[in-house]
């Protein structure tokens, strides 16, 4: 019964995006509606994403942030405010035309994101400095309209948090911008074990409406790239826009500086394509529902279910467990928990119990050992620790294996002919050099780190005087 569990999932090598689809409807974290493009999250799944939420959330009010909320329609007047925003998102507006049987003076978008309320709301609450900086975010939903979905990473509706901050110059704005993309790299890498590469967008890739965009960009098992999370400078864009304006200290009036920033449920499809394998998902410990899955052994034999339980209630002070009584064979339970990438097993006996010991299965190496009981606390700990430090550096392995660098175009084409994964490369600045690197390759301008490297002198394409290094790949 057990390998006929696992065989109901699609091989990596086989079908990647067939693996992807199983895992995340077998492993019970979202089911399909009759919402084209949209998905039920289930309760393990939303479970995950309040995990992530949690993380995020405590490190967004750490840094000054308060929350707060919007709604969840924008007139079209408002939205069309800003010209370049409007058009970056109109392909992606779902619009209300309608209110019960009458149609509606004008029309309602479903937000896209949020800029636009809360600039309107703050035109009516900064007047002076002194109500600056306001450092505000929202946990909601969003609608747009995509052509193509896949779940969790590209859907017609998503959760997701959407942070919205105003200063007094645009030097505090650039702060923010980075500081925010910091904490998102820091829940990725240290709570999703997903090693991450910090850069800038080009201006063709950049937030529509936006001075400049941060991004953090991750790739996955079969070496395509994920965004993960960016953050944008808007400049006085919006604030011109809006007419947002404050006093300064020395009286003169000046536009507002903002920035906006945002992290999705999208997240969920980068940690199952990084860490999973072909026996399902693979959670890393802190942000796994469970942590630790007892599962008893022959629990029909009297005391088995009761020792169990109060193992439970004992690890509880050092992880989330729970526990598996059903009258389910332990071979199913096993398949079960390894699908639903269960960091650790606790798998516990008649003999264990007179040995006064448990037998400890990790789910990211396979690996079993028999810990005493008195020392069960500990060795928990201990395991997911170093569960959760070996699947970063597998992921970071796996990201510099396949990284390559290209010197010229003709090695650049045939790097992408050939493989998947980043290609690290110079680029002249010029927008007409990247739309034929997309062109010719699939690839596009992923980011240009932080961290530069003079590969070269001269753009990969043109073969004139390089500006910038760039990672390229081809992304979901």
């Amino acid at each position: 019964m057990g390998k006929e569990f696992v065989k109901d999932i699609t091989a990596m090598d086989v079908d990647f995006a067939q693996w992807y689809t199983d895992v995340v409807t077998k492993a019970d974290l979202i089911d399909y509606s009759s919402v084209r493009g949209s998905m039920i999250i289930r309760p393990y799944g939303y479970a995950l994403w309040e995990n992530i939420k949690n993380e995020l959330d405590s490190r967004i009010k750490e840094t000054g942030h308060e929350n707060v909320y919007m709604p969840l329609f924008i007139p079209e007047s408002l939205l069309q405010k800003e010209k370049d925003h409007i058009e970056g998102f109109a392909p992606e507006v779902a619009w209300v035309t309608h209110g019960g049987e009458e149609e509606l003076a004008e029309r309602w978008c479903v937000r896209p994101t949020s800029e636009v309320l809360f600039c309107e709301h703050y035109k009516n609450i900064i007047h002076s400095y002194r109500d600056l900086p306001k450092l505000y975010n929202q946990w909601a939903n969003v609608v747009r309209w995509e052509k193509t979905t896949r779940p969790f990473l590209r859907t017609l509706e998503f959760l997701w948090q959407e942070g919205h901050t105003c200063h007094a110059t645009d030097e505090e704005a650039h702060e923010e911008t980075v500081r925010m993309l910091d904490v998102y790299a820091d829940v990725c890498e240290n709570v999703l074990a997903i090693p991450v590469v910090k850069g800038q967008k080009t201006d063709k890739e950049k937030f529509a409406g936006a001075k400049y965009t941060y991004t953090i960009e991750s790739l996955m098992h079969d070496g395509k790239a994920l965004q993960s999370g960016t953050s944008h400078h808007l400049g006085d864009g919006f604030a011109k826009a809006f007419g947002i304006q404050f006093t300064d200290k020395d009286g003169a009036l000046q536009h507002v500086q903002q920035t906006s920033w945002g992290f999705t449920t999208r997240i969920i499809g980068a940690m199952i394509m990084v860490h999973g394998d072909d026996r399902g998902l693979v959670i890393p410990p802190k942000a796994a529902p469970t942590q630790v899955m007892i599962v008893p052994i022959a629990q029909h034999k009297e005391g088995v279910l009761d020792y169990a339980y109060e193992l439970k209630k004992t690890l509880a002070r050092v992880a989330r467990v729970d526990i598996d009584g059903s009258d389910k064979k332990p071979g199913w339970k096993f398949n079960e928990y390894e699908m639903k990438g269960v960091p650790l097993r606790l798998e516990v006996g008649p003999k264990d119990i007179e040995n006064n010991q448990v037998v400890l299965v990790r789910r990211d190496t396979g690996e079993k050992t028999i810990v005493l009981t008195d020392h069960l606390e500990e060795k928990i700990t201990e395991i997911l620790k170093d569960i959760q430090r070996h699947l970063f550096e597998k992921a970071k392995a796996l990201r510099e294996e396949k990284t390559y660098m290209a010197q010229n175009f003709s090695e650049l084409k045939e790097i992408f002919a050939e493989k998947t994964g980043f290609v690290k490369a110079m680029w002249c600045g010029d927008r007409s050099c990247e739309d034929q690197i997309k062109e010719e390759t699939g690839a596009t301008s992923r980011c240009m780190p932080f961290n530069q490297e003079a590969i070269s002198t001269e753009c990969v394409c043109c073969g004139k005087a390089a500006k910038k290094q760039v990672y390229w790949a081809k992304a979901y």
